[in-house]
């Protein structure tokens, strides 16, 4: 098994399950881990019912003809769980995945979050060390309380 594997089993954890809503978790989580979401690109924040995987292809692709580096984020995934994660136009390779959940999972059990909190901060992990014109969040399930929402 690699460690990547390793990694995703753990984030698959039962512990790591639980929906509780508020922002309050994510906030001292993230500050836990130095605050990466103060870092971020400009975000375009997509949320609603339905169509949103949709609009966030949509708009990777008129930034991409518009010559912009686009980052972006979305779930759930497909094939595999790099899919999330979308460096200016390329899913997360697996050795850098690995570099953004190590610390998370480390902390995750110490300041306990959820499955989504811990995606979401090794995403705005790596969303904070790769420049970017844009990074397109896709909402999970919690629209104002929602992690992506810090």
């Amino acid at each position: 098994m690699s460690r990547l594997d390793a990694l995703l089993a753990a984030l698959y954890h039962p512990d790591l399950r639980t929906i509780e809503p508020g922002l309050e978790r994510m906030v001292k989580f993230l500050e836990a881990l130095g605050d990466p979401h103060a870092r971020l690109p400009p975000v375009i924040h997509i949320a609603g019912t339905n169509g949103k995987g949709s609009l966030l292809a949509y708009l990777r692709s008129v930034f991409a003809q518009a010559g912009l580096r686009a980052h972006a984020y979305t779930s759930p995934h497909l094939l595999r769980f790099n899919e999330r994660i979308v460096l200016g136009g390329k899913e997360i390779g697996d050795d850098a995945l690995t570099g953004y959940l190590e610390p998370v999972l480390a902390l995750a059990w110490k300041v306990p979050v959820t499955f989504f909190e811990a995606t979401t901060a090794a995403a705005f992990s790596a969303f904070a060390e790769h420049p970017a014109d844009v990074l397109l969040l896709e909402v999970g399930m919690g629209g104002r309380l929602d992690a992506t929402n810090v």
